[in-house]
């Protein structure tokens, strides 16, 4: 039987973060121990897709300072394209991440004037996407200024040719709510495929149901809106259309990265079955339950792991669990 091409490459555009966790084996009366990961909701979803075997570029502004260097190691040992990177004199972003009880993260964020958030038109204009499928983007890079506002008119440009799907993954000790409800409109009028958290759900519609959101978002244009429930699930709404996915049963270490792990699996199941490219005119409800089962899998697989550390193509954990080939096409 022959195998399927390559389904072509998913472009990741925005930043990377220096997660330090607190170390309570490392921290003293005097000293408080660190424990320093790569990090950052778009990086994080590269490497995903990177090890589940899609052809991956990320376009990131990168420090040349120690945190740049673990970070371009990190995407390179994953198999990340950085060819439509930047190398900047700024700094990198630095989170201080502290874990519950239950493994969830709660961060603060050292991010003035860092890399991330400097685009310049010219940056953005300087790669073209003429083997991209798939443009993904969001969280911070697209939120904080002077970058996020380049970079709404750079996909604005880039949806003629590509499918494009969006992360807000709202940090509401950065940025207000309220500038993520200002711009969410805007973002569903240019994406294709809107992602997002029952966290985030929370803090830009509070009080609305997954299904009300879902319905908002799809008239402000979003043709896919999937939301995520944490141990409940996803929920995912194709023009109004809906199908849930439960969530395969772990044993949770932390919750870091499981969002951005859930959308890599996503968009990779999609561009596997011959759904990216375009407005996702063929998609349909068992395609999609089919990319979100996968997608769910990937999560729970990074959830009972330290960090964010999604699994790799062939793990015999996910390939068994999901009955699903993850790189048809190598």
């Amino acid at each position: 039987m022959p195998r399927p091409e390559s389904p072509g490459t998913i472009t990741v555009l925005g930043e990377c973060v220096a997660d330090a966790f607190t170390d309570p084996t490392r921290s003293g009366s005097d000293e408080l121990g660190l424990r320093v990961l790569p990090g950052g909701g778009p990086a994080n979803t590269a490497v995903a897709l990177a090890r589940l075997g899609t052809p991956t570029r990320f376009r990131a502004r990168l420090s040349q300072d120690a945190f740049g260097t673990l970070f371009r190691r990190r995407l390179t040992d994953s198999r990340v394209d950085l060819s439509g990177s930047v190398t900047t004199p700024e700094s990198s972003t630095l989170a201080i991440a502290t874990l519950d009880d239950t493994g969830q993260a709660a961060y603060t964020f050292y991010a003035d004037n860092t890399a991330d958030w400097q685009w310049t038109a010219d940056e953005l204009a300087a790669n073209a996407y003429d083997d991209t499928v798939c443009l993904h983007t969001g969280s911070l890079a697209l939120i904080r200024e002077p970058g996020g506002s380049r970079i709404e008119e750079h996909l604005a440009r880039a949806r003629e040719r590509v499918t494009v799907s969006i992360d807000p993954n709202v940090r509401p000790l950065l940025v207000p709510p309220s500038a993520y409800r200002e711009r969410i409109s805007r973002w569903c009028a240019l994406a294709d495929i809107l992602r997002l958290s029952e966290d985030d759900l929370a803090l830009l519609l509070p009080g609305t149901s997954p299904e009300q959101a879902c319905d908002a978002w799809h008239a402000a244009g979003a043709r896919l809106v999937v939301i995520t429930l944490g141990e409940r699930g996803a929920l995912a709404s194709l023009d109004g259309h809906r199908v849930t996915v439960p969530a395969p049963s772990v044993d949770v270490v932390d919750t870091v990265g499981a969002g951005d792990s859930f959308t890599a699996g996503l968009l990779h199941r999609l561009a596997a079955l011959g759904h990216l490219g375009g407005r996702l005119d063929g998609l349909n409800l068992t395609d999609l339950t089919d990319a979100c089962t996968f997608a769910a899998r990937v999560a729970a697989l990074t959830c009972s792991v330290p960090g964010a550390n999604p699994p790799r193509a062939g793990e015999a954990a996910l390939e068994a669990d999901t009955g699903l080939v993850l790189n048809p096409w190598s």
